[in-house]
């Protein structure tokens, strides 16, 4: 095993790193937006016109250096551009970039993502509440222990061994919702006969509200699905915890939850099938709405999910503008809705729900996997765990 040596950040990665583009040329641009927490591949770029901002290429690590997109564990790993290609985002990242000899390109996303960085650059956070920001001068002379060379890339190799797994997941998930979707539009929408009857979603589920109160069970555990955890990877993803500091509802399996908050913003419609832990909750932001048949399901959470179904939906929030626009029930329940027999009802959820209960295994996989990436990374990223050279 190689011996670890003391390094500022400074002479370990090269920060901000000088590049150039000219004012006016269209170029990839990756917002803050298009970051997820403690996700190391950039999903999605935008082509824009080049004003401003910071500049990187394939191999650098941006990190956040704003509250709370820091806190959030925005940082992620550019792989994204072409080969000698120049992209652009936000003012509000740190570039890091490798120091051939000295770094591995891989290591530096992990040591971003690590405490011993990330709680220098939380402390470091200095401005108007809100709009704190890191300090660079301090990020650049903190002092740590790293490995030589092809320990870094040792280390880097499991670490990354597990995100590439999780991606895979992510990205075969994405897939079994585009097929989804599909059949959806094949069955209900492209080959409709236009003789069906108008309903309303009332007509096939309703609205549930057992309620769950804060000094309900002092010593329970429960799982928490939350907004903000969907959000960061796209799929309802649950948090296990102890304290409830409000009210919430009960989450039963074979439901959909429907965010009532701020669903013009972003698509917040979620299936949740059998496998839902025990005293699983969720905000009362939520509305969950409970089929009256498993039958239904498949069908009401197409229609729900359905793009112009869904915008048109979420049009109707009310409320002022900004973070805290809402919908009411009624125009979730209320929502026109074909009356389809149960026949065709049956052959659909029996054609997709093999599809959806592919993307619950994978959840849980991604859950597993991402529990032990978690619990490696300080261990690797300190020296407590070793690994074998093989580089």
């Amino acid at each position: 095993m190689s011996e670890w040596k003391e390094f500022q950040l400074e002479d370990f990665a090269y920060i901000n790193p000088t590049e150039r583009i000219r004012k006016g040329v269209i170029a990839k641009k990756i917002p803050m937006e298009f970051i997820h927490p403690f996700t190391k591949r950039i999903p999605a770029y935008s082509l824009e016109e080049y004003r401003g901002g910071v500049k990187f290429r394939n191999g650098d690590t941006l990190m956040a250096r704003i509250t709370p997109s820091l806190e959030n564990g925005k940082t992620s790993f550019v792989d994204i551009l072409d080969e000698d290609e120049i992209g652009f985002g936000s003012t509000e990242f740190i570039v890091l970039r490798e120091k051939e000899v000295v770094s591995d390109k891989h290591f530096l996303y992990y040591l971003a993502i690590s405490p011993t960085i990330r709680s220098t650059a939380i402390k470091s956070m200095t401005g108007s509440s809100g709009r704190q920001r890191v300090q660079t001068d301090v990020l650049r002379a903190h002092v740590f222990e790293a490995p030589e060379l092809d320990e870094q890339k040792a280390i880097a190799s499991i670490l990354s061994s597990l995100d590439d797994k999780i991606d895979l997941l992510h990205r075969q998930n994405h897939t079994l919702e585009q097929m989804a979707e599909t059949l959806f539009r094949q069955w209900f929408v492209e080959e409709s006969d236009g003789d069906w009857e108008e309903g309303t979603i009332t007509d096939y589920a309703e609205h549930s509200k057992v309620s769950i109160k804060p000094s309900a069970n002092p010593s329970a555990v429960y799982a928490h699905y939350s907004i903000p955890g969907f959000d960061s990877g796209k799929e309802p993803a649950y948090e296990l915890g102890q304290e409830i500091k409000s009210n919430k509802y009960q989450v039963f399996a074979n439901t959909i939850l429907f965010s009532k908050l701020n669903p013009h913003k972003d698509k917040r419609v979620w299936l949740i099938l059998d496998e839902v832990p025990q005293n699983a909750i969720c905000s009362t932001e939520f509305q969950v709405i409970k089929p009256y048949h498993e039958n239904h399901l498949y069908f009401i959470y197409g229609w729900l999910s359905n793009s112009n179904n869904y915008r048109e939906i979420s049009s109707g929030v009310g409320g002022t503008s900004g973070s805290h626009q809402r919908i009411s029930p009624n125009e979730i329940f209320l929502f026109p809705t074909p009356k389809i027999s149960n026949e065709p009802l049956h052959d659909y959820a029996k054609s997709v729900k093999p599809l959806f209960l592919k993307q619950q295994m994978n959840q849980t996989q991604i859950r597993n996997l991402t529990a032990l990436r978690d619990t490696l990374l300080p261990k690797l990223m300190s020296g407590e765990v070793q690994v074998r050279n093989t580089y």
